[in-house]
């Protein structure tokens, strides 16, 4: 153990005892995440959810506010000084506008604390009066969270594992060309290993697009200030690790990568969260096919890493016992099937993360899979075609603004129908063809005391906070 590290784990326990001690004797705090991988929705996500606790009009699922025992809920300043704020405002106004956009998505960390003002229940609701609970919300790319599972690799191992895994992705042609013509032993030059480097993202950024989840290192889809430094300018080689190759000055800025991005990041953000959310565009990998879905599935697994201390020695030192107490997975974009198939959403979702699942359970964290939509953009109706009556959802499309019926397909009451083909292997799914769309957000009439409409807002809510209101 490092000395940094050792100062880094004491200083987290002491932190941790002070705040403790604080919310104990004052103001209880839930420092909730949200995260998820590529156009999961975690801005509307987050955007609803606060909308939606400081107007619970369309919350019953949330005891507390159909209870009438939220009195007050607002806005403060986030606690932390060093932290870019949630734009919650320009987000909202942005999807409630006359003509409602999506706002941009998730770039970096962000935070937001909303304050509700608390009745007690139960034998306490006599002895007290009202107090006030903070809820601090972390957003965080998911491309970030899945970098944890880079901690327990060696250089050799990550490349070994990525070497396998895009060897017959269409997506890597490229790179895997440029590193066919590529001396690895050779001495290290700085234009071939840019070149190398330049190969990797563009792949990265080709797979994320075509709904591969597990695309790691993270950053490098996410650079921020970070872009064009020797820790972003590697990428995975094999061969033997000869001092002063290609392949060696490679390996040491993986390692650099790790102590200098990944470690700053979980010992400044992600040790101090309690609840966690982690959504999940379901829909779009089924619709990409049996491999997408398959490598969703390997990325599921790898998140919950970051939640099972133990395993990595780096995050048990920093964690020092603590852990997330809830962690819930959500299948976003519901509102894209009809109300009939989100029982099969779930079910999928449910499957999807059972490895994940089991290992957090095993961690003593409590975990739910479920079926939601941040925001609803469709509405319901019902067809006949070809004499078959189908249940549709109708909204306005994304790239054209016009108005339209969808049918997705109907999705398998057995999801090993799906989980089955895409551990196999198999190219494309055999018995059905699952389709997609975008929609915009549609126009919004809010009455007082409404948030924006959604689909199980409320019940995720209540999983993630309502034990501690």
């Amino acid at each position: 153990m490092g000395l940094t590290d050792l100062a880094d784990g004491l200083t987290r326990g002491v932190e941790a005892v002070g705040d403790n001690i604080s919310e104990a004797l004052f103001e209880p705090v839930i420092r909730l995440g949200v995260t998820g991988l590529a156009r999961s929705g975690k801005t509307v996500f987050i955007t609803s959810l606060v909308a939606n606790l400081l107007d619970r009009g369309r919350m019953p699922g949330l005891l507390a506010g159909a209870e009438g025992r939220i009195e007050a809920a607002y806005l403060q300043p986030q606690p932390d000084d060093t932290i870019p704020r949630f734009d919650f405002e320009n987000h909202l106004a942005a999807l409630t506008s006359p003509a409602p956009y999506w706002p941009a998505s998730t770039r970096s960390v962000s935070e937001l604390r909303l304050s509700l003002r608390v009745r007690p229940t139960g034998l306490l609701s006599g002895l007290s009066g009202p107090r006030t609970i903070h809820l601090d919300i972390v957003d965080y790319p998911g491309e970030w969270l899945l970098d944890l599972g880079l901690l327990d690799k060696s250089f050799a191992d990550w490349s070994a594992d990525v070497l396998e895994r895009i060897a017959d992705r269409p997506e890597a042609a490229a790179y895997r060309d440029l590193l066919t013509d590529t001396d690895t032993q050779a001495q290290h030059d700085e234009p071939t290993a840019q070149a190398l480097a330049a190969a990797f993202t563009a792949y990265l950024t080709a797979a994320r697009d075509n709904g591969y989840s597990d695309c790691t290192p993270g950053r490098f889809l996410l650079p921020g200030d970070l872009a064009g430094s020797p820790a972003l300018t590697f990428a995975p080689l094999s061969g033997p690790s000869k001092r002063g190759t290609l392949l060696r000055e490679m390996e040491r800025r993986f390692e650099a990568y790790k102590s200098k991005v990944v470690k700053p990041f979980f010992r400044d953000h992600f040790s101090r969260i309690d609840r966690q959310v982690v959504l999940v565009d379901a829909l779009g990998a089924i619709h990409n096919g049996p491999q997408a879905v398959e490598d969703l599935r390997r990325a599921m697994a790898d998140i919950l890493s970051a939640f099972r201390p133990g395993r990595n020695a780096f995050l048990t030192r920093l964690l020092l016992g603590k852990r997330v107490e809830k962690i819930l997975f959500a299948a976003t974009k519901a509102d894209h099937l009809h109300h009939s198939q989100h029982a099969k959403l779930s079910a999928i979702m449910e499957a999807l993360t059972r490895d994940a699942r089991d290992r957090a359970d095993f961690a003593g964290a409590e975990t739910r899979a479920m079926a939601l939509a941040s925001l609803r953009a469709t509405t319901e109706d019902r067809l006949t075609h070809d004499g078959t009556a189908l249940d549709v959802v109708r909204g306005t499309l994304l790239d054209t603004g016009k108005r339209a019926a969808f049918y997705p397909g109907a999705l398998p009451d057995d999801p090993a129908h799906l989980l089955s083909p895409a551990r196999s292997g198999a190219h494309k799914w055999l018995e059905a063809d699952y389709k997609i769309m975008s929609f915009a957000p549609a126009p919004l009439t809010l009455k007082p005391g409404e948030g924006p409409p959604h689909i199980r807002l409320d019940r995720a809510a209540q999983f993630l906070i309502g034990d501690r209101l």
